[in-house]
C-alpha cells in the first residue's frame, strides 16, 4: 500500500517582489551624458577608417554596373570624366554631371544615402566654407542679393557673381569627389593596384601604395590595442589632460613599433612572392560591356564639354 504525502504548503512570495518598481521618466533622464575624451574620439575616428574600408570591400563585391567593368577601363574612363568635369563652367551642366554620378551609384547598388553623406561631409562642405568669403562684395564686386548689414559704414552682403562662382566650385568639387568615390568603392584594392601597374604606372609607386594600405590597418590595430589595454587598467573617470599625457608618452613606443611592423609587413609580402607587381586571381579581359562603357563615357564627356560651350 502506497502512502500519500500531504500537499506541500505554498511558499509565500517575498513582499519586495510584488511591489512595483519606480520607473525612470523618459523626459527626465537620471544620468548626465558624458563627452568622450580626446583619446576616445581619436580611437573612434580610427575605427571609422576601418569601417569605411570594409564598406568599400563589401560594395566592390556587389553585382552592380561598375563592379562588372574591367578595372583598367574603369580607371581610364573615370579619369577622363574627371578631366571633362574640370573643363565645365556652367552650373546647370555641373548639376547634370552630379546627377549622373548619383545614377551610377544606384546602378552600382551602392546605398544612395551613405554615398551622398560620404561625398558631402568631406571636401565639398570644406570647400564651401573656404570659398564663402569670396561671395562677399568686399572681394567679388557685383549686385548684392543677400545683404548682411554694414561694416564701418560700408554695405556688406553676398553678390550674385560671388554666389555663382562659389556654387560652380562646390558643384565641380562634389562631382569630382563623387567620381573618385565611385572608382574606389566599386573596385577592389588589389585590382585597382593591378590596373595601375597594367597602365605602366611605376612599380615603386604601386609598391608604396600596396604596403601603405596594409600597414595602415596594422597600425590602427596596434593603436586600438594600446588604448584598450590602458583603459582596462584604469579605474575612475578620465580627463583630457591624462589622455594627452598618454598620447605623448606612447608616441615614442608607437614609432618604434610601427617601424618594426613595417618591416614585418614587407617581409611577409615578399615571402608570399610579392615583387612590386600587383597580381589578381582573375586576369584582365575586355568584354562587350567594357567596350560599350568606353563608348558611353566618350559620348558623355564630349556631351558635357559641348553642352557647356553651347550655353
Amino acid at each position: 500500500m502506497t502512502a500519500t504525502l500531504p500537499p506541500a504548503a505554498p511558499v509565500p512570495t517575498a513582499r519586495w517582489l510584488l511591489e512595483p518598481q519606480v520607473g525612470l521618466c523618459a523626459c527626465a533622464p537620471s544620468g548626465r551624458r558624458r563627452k568622450g575624451t580626446y583619446v576616445t574620439r581619436t580611437i573612434d575616428a580610427a575605427a571609422g577608417v576601418v569601417r569605411a574600408a570594409l564598406f568599400a570591400e563589401d560594395a566592390a563585391a556587389q553585382p552592380g554596373l561598375l563592379q562588372r567593368l574591367d578595372a583598367r577601363v574603369k580607371l581610364v574612363t573615370l579619369l577622363g570624366l574627371l578631366v571633362a568635369v574640370s573643363l565645365v563652367q556652367q552650373i546647370p551642366v555641373l548639376v547634370v554631371a552630379y546627377a549622373a554620378t548619383l545614377v551610377l551609384a544606384v546602378l552600382s547598388k551602392l546605398p544612395l544615402g551613405a554615398f551622398v553623406r560620404r561625398v558631402w561631409l568631406a571636401i565639398p562642405l570644406f570647400t564651401g566654407i573656404v570659398v564663402l568669403p569670396a561671395t562677399l562684395n568686399l572681394i567679388t564686386k557685383g549686385h548684392v542679393v543677400v545683404p548682411l548689414g554694414s561694416w564701418f559704414g560700408h554695405r556688406v552682403g553676398m553678390t550674385a557673381p560671388g554666389l555663382t562662382g562659389a556654387a560652380r566650385i562646390v558643384l565641380r568639387v562634389a562631382t569630382s569627389v563623387s567620381v573618385a568615390v565611385l572608382l574606389t568603392t566599386t573596385t577592389r584594392w588589389t585590382r585597382l593596384l593591378a590596373a595601375l601597374r597594367a597602365l605602366l604606372v611605376p612599380r615603386m609607386f604601386v609598391l608604396v601604395l600596396g604596403v601603405a594600405y596594409r600597414y595602415l590597418f596594422h597600425l590602427l590595430g596596434s593603436v586600438t590595442d594600446m588604448y584598450e589595454a590602458r583603459r582596462a587598467r584604469t579605474v575612475g573617470a578620465e580627463d583630457g589632460r591624462s589622455g594627452r599625457a598618454f598620447v605623448a608618452a606612447s608616441a615614442g613606443a608607437l614609432f618604434g613599433k610601427s617601424h618594426q611592423l613595417a618591416e614585418e609587413v614587407h617581409q611577409a609580402m615578399v615571402a608570399r612572392g610579392y615583387v612590386g607587381d600587383a597580381r589578381t586571381l582573375s586576369a584582365f579581359r575586355l568584354r562587350a560591356l567594357d567596350v560599350a562603357w568606353i563608348a558611353v563615357a566618350v559620348v558623355a564627356a564630349g556631351a558635357l564639354v559641348g553642352l557647356d560651350r553651347g550655353l
